[in-house]
């Protein structure tokens, strides 16, 4: 009787434990600048209309010309597998082999550039709306890494404005985002059941703010005002730096030098907590690869061991400080991570990065796993930050979450 209440036990929890909450899963070390987007140059989180192209593209390190081999899966809003089969969301085949790829052409680090582009012959097309992950696994079925994205439809307008925390102890330091949601094309039923939203800061889905309830509803149009619930840190303006001409100091690198591949060294950056806030442009934490002189930066853009630097004081030795930006997808890592070098009283990191514009910042990971970025960069509601607010929809009765609707807005005119 013990053991068939085990059994029963066990096909109960079983189900609960597999449709779990899925995550992202980073590369390991030798493959590098894994570009993931839509139509634009730079890496970001892809927000794609139905209909449009995705690109991911990454270079392998090995030299071994390896084979990989990519899966796409459709989700719910919070990331559980979606009760829809494979013919239901997508146009053709997955599990097929990434044809698209050359090699590295007069550089000193050797390397693989593979690019995917979906729709293509075998994946036709993505049919639904949504939440979606991509999986990249090798010639032995092991995962490599995996990206998320998104799929919108065009149904619904959603108004995005940036103000300042209306909480009077952090009017200093916080932002929040007011939202308006309104369609001429359908009728929002039970909008506090139905209609979900995320509110993405930086193209950072680690900070995002998920499933606000709408305040209140003017006919068919949903209204969110809330203070605390939708505020962010400010944060700072990104740090960066250019390398498109390894064998010059470039924007923000102090010296360089040539050992088995070229070394960059970047001047020291101090801690900005304490000082006043200074408008400093970037592209919120984005990259893009480029080298000067070159046809195709794609193949013939070297990578270079970056080596950072962050002036050190006593409030920061024992804390545990990481580059952080999305030259890694916002990834915590050992290799991001800067240790103290006593005899020159700084903090320093060498990172293998590809050649390009590259934003970042340091951030202190606490002892819980949560990110402070406030610590060393500080936090200011000036900062200019790029928001986008998606809006997820599921009739009653229906099997997924569709997105209906993409806002965005800037926090360059942020007002009261």
């Amino acid at each position: 009787m013990i053991f068939k209440s085990s059994i029963f036990l066990t096909f109960i929890f079983f189900p609960m434990l597999f449709f779990c909450q899925v995550k992202e899963v980073n590369p390991p070390a030798y493959i590098k600048t894994i570009t993931f987007r839509g139509d634009t140059r730079e890496s970001q989180l892809p927000l794609l209309k139905l209909g449009d192209y995705l690109v991911l593209e990454f270079d392998v390190l090995n030299g071994d010309e390896s084979d990989f081999y990519y899966k796409i899966e459709h989700y719910d809003f919070d990331w559980r597998p979606s009760a829809l089969a494979k013919p239901e969301f997508m146009d053709g085949f997955d599990n097929q082999r990434i044809r698209n790829y050359e090699n590295s052409f007069n550089t000193y680090q050797v390397y693989s550039h593979y690019r995917l582009t979906i729709p293509n012959a075998q994946t036709k097309r993505l049919k639904v709306s949504g939440n979606y992950i991509l999986s990249i696994f090798n010639n032995d079925n092991e995962l490599m890494f995996s990206r998320k994205f998104m799929i919108y439809e065009d149904k619904a307008s959603v108004g995005v404005s940036i103000k300042r925390t209306r909480d009077i102890q952090f009017i200093e330091q916080k932002q929040r985002v007011d939202i308006t949601i309104a369609s001429n094309t359908m009728h929002f039923k039970n909008p506090k059941q139905t209609v979900k939203t995320l509110v993405v800061q930086n193209n950072n889905l680690n900070t995002a703010i998920s499933n606000l309830k709408p305040q209140y509803t003017i006919g068919n149009k949903l209204i969110y005002k809330y203070d605390t619930e939708s505020s962010f840190w400010g944060g700072n303006e990104y740090l960066f730096f250019e390398n498109k001409d390894v064998r010059a100091a470039n924007t923000g690198i102090q010296s360089i030098d040539l050992k088995d591949i070229y070394h960059n060294y970047l001047f020291i950056n101090t801690p900005r907590a304490h000082k006043p806030y200074t408008y400093n442009p970037d592209i919120n934490g984005n990259y893009v690869v480029t080298s000067i002189g070159t046809e195709n930066p794609n193949i013939e853009a070297d990578y270079v061991w970056m080596h950072f630097a962050l002036e050190a004081n006593e409030s920061l030795l024992n804390k545990s400080i990481h580059v952080y930006g999305n030259f890694n997808n916002y990834a915590i890592e050992e290799s991001t991570k800067l240790y103290y070098d006593p005899d020159n009283d700084i903090f320093v990191n060498q990172m293998l990065l590809k050649q390009g514009f590259y934003n970042y910042k340091y951030v202190v990971v606490n002892e819980n796993g949560s990110i402070d970025e406030g610590v060393i960069s500080g936090n200011f509601y000036q900062t200019e930050n790029d928001y986008k607010v998606i809006v997820y929809y599921r009739d009653l009765g229906a099997r997924y979450d569709k997105i209906i609707g993409l806002g965005s807005g800037s926090s360059v005119n942020i007002s009261n």
